[in-house]
């Protein structure tokens, strides 16, 4: 079957990579030069299905409202008059309640888990390398209310054998050495030894590579304007410049921009574009540096180890499609790296980076048919497409094959919403 992909983010390189796999006639399209130049350019480096989880839940909206008054707040909104916020800010305060937490989290779970394994399979079969490292996260908490509801997460935990470990001040130094430093300033930790990290960006170009050696068409610096229609399926893209290139089936994964691209047809994707910033740092000291990931719970930040590199990202801003590089999250990253490992990276010689996280009200990904039988979507993965990528990817090419995935994929798909409504 021939397949046109639109977007080669890491998303939409996985699918293209398990599509060719399968057999098929794959071309992806993409506006930028090269594969994962977006999104997926400077992400905060995690591969986390212990730490997969919804926004929405119950007390956020409490939470938010005492974020937006922190000076490194994790959170900023700058709502102006886009009514497209306020539409999702409600479906997404709709999903803040205790049973949809627990059940919009145990499918993120059930997604990230089964990419995690799939990605290990990946890197087995192929080779691929990408700074990567299988040392886990270690979730930070600076204070005692932190640590005393630690429960929260780990009831989800437990109901999906997702192993963890609670910590104290010398367990989390323990896994973390370069904590010992700063010991002072915090109390705990819950470490998920199941994660991994890598570098999205280096990860996606190669799986290009060799998505390109299986027969997958990149075509680089095509903007794609439309879809066409034709007795109720997709005829074509509609090309900048004026072409139309037409195929049998069509996979939609160009992350934030995909909504606008499919809303003409009539379907509405609830999805939100959140703005995130890293800082990425050479290291100075490695012994002084992170081992893996340490997620700084108060201020939502990650602080990963990316080779010789320190990767420092957070934030979540809605300020809809603005790519401006605002100083003060610049701050907040530096503060939370400067203030948890002060000799292990140049502060001075950081590059600053901000990208658009494609983010649903429940938090899980739209992955699967819409109403046009030969129109699919990938997207929506929110800060998880890196964690959620060759899962999402696999998913989708047994749905195309007519084949049933290797986990339960139904409450994927767009229909999820028409059901809850």
């Amino acid at each position: 079957m021939r397949i046109l992909i639109l977007g080669s983010g890491v998303v939409g390189v996985t699918s293209a990579y398990y599509l060719a796999k399968k057999g098929h006639e794959v071309t992806v399209l993409d506006r930028q030069p090269a594969a994962g130049m977006e999104t997926s350019f400077a992400n905060a480096g995690q591969v986390s299905p212990g730490y997969s989880a919804p926004w929405a839940g119950p007390g956020i909206p409490l939470k938010a409202m005492k974020w937006l008054m922190m000076h490194h707040s994790p959170l900023v909104v700058r709502p102006g008059l886009d009514p497209k916020l306020y539409f999702w800010l409600a479906k997404m305060l709709a999903n803040c309640t205790e049973d949809a937490y627990r059940r919009n989290k145990a499918r993120m779970v059930r997604l990230a888990e089964f990419s995690r394994d799939a990605l290990r399979e990946l890197r087995a079969e192929t080779g691929i390398t990408y700074d990567d490292r299988a040392k886990g996260t270690l979730q930070l908490f600076r204070t005692a209310k932190q640590l005393d509801h630690v429960g929260d997460d780990t009831v989800v935990l437990d109901a999906h054998a997702v192993p963890y470990e609670v910590l104290d001040v010398a367990g989390c130094i323990a896994v973390e050495p370069a904590l010992a430093r700063v010991r002072q300033k915090f109390v705990g930790g819950l470490r998920l030894p199941g994660d991994e990290t890598g570098d999205a960006h280096l990860f996606t170009q190669r799986l290009a590579a060799l998505a390109e050696k299986r027969g997958v068409t990149f075509r680089y610096g095509e903007t794609v304007e439309a879809l066409r229609t034709e007795g109720g399926n997709v005829s074509g893209v509609a090309l900048k410049g004026g072409q139309v290139l037409t195929s049998d089936l069509y996979v939609a994964s160009m992350g934030s921009y995909t909504p606008a691209l499919v809303k003409p047809l009539g379907i509405d994707l609830p999805i939100y574009p959140v703005k995130g910033y890293s800082l990425t740092l050479p290291i100075t000291d490695p012994d002084a540096a992170p081992e893996s990931t340490v997620m700084d719970e108060t201020y939502k930040i990650a602080i990963t180890r990316l080779g010789d590199r320190i990767r420092v990202g957070g934030t979540a801003e809605l300020a809809g499609f603005d790519l401006s590089l605002r100083e003060p999250r610049r701050e907040t990253l530096a503060f939370s790296v400067g203030d948890l490992f002060p000799e292990g990276g140049d502060i001075e010689k950081a590059t600053f980076w901000t990208g658009l996280r494609p983010m649903t009200p429940d938090g899980t990904p739209i992955v699967g048919a819409t109403a046009y039988p030969n129109l699919y979507t990938n997207t929506g993965h929110g800060t998880l497409g890196w964690t959620m990528a060759c899962g999402s990817g696999r998913v989708l090419a047994d749905l195309i094959g007519g084949e049933a995935p290797d986990i339960a994929s139904d409450d994927f798909a767009l229909s999820r919403y028409a059901q809850a409504a």
